[in-house]
């Protein structure tokens, strides 16, 4: 499911608490801002996949978005 949030949306809500991460079924979900779920994704890059999501809504990002906010926050991609 795509997030309903735009890119400008998702780039004022990085500083905003209630996002967690989940990497792989056997790693603990980590929870905090989306921009330290962002910077835990990308030190993580190429293991298995990570699931970013709002936990309120359950809106989960998809690869694309979180290229875009590591672009954002400039990180390497």
């Amino acid at each position: 499911m795509p997030s309903p949030y735009s890119d400008d949306e998702l780039a004022r809500r990085v500083k905003s608490p209630g996002w967690q991460l989940t990497q792989g079924e056997d790693a603990k979900p980590v929870t905090g801002t989306l921009e330290d779920m962002l910077k835990s994704s990308h030190q993580r890059r190429g293991q298995a996949a990570a699931r970013i999501q709002e936990l309120e809504t359950e809106i989960e990002l998809d690869m694309i978005q979180i290229e875009k906010l590591w672009r954002y926050l400039g990180l390497p991609v």
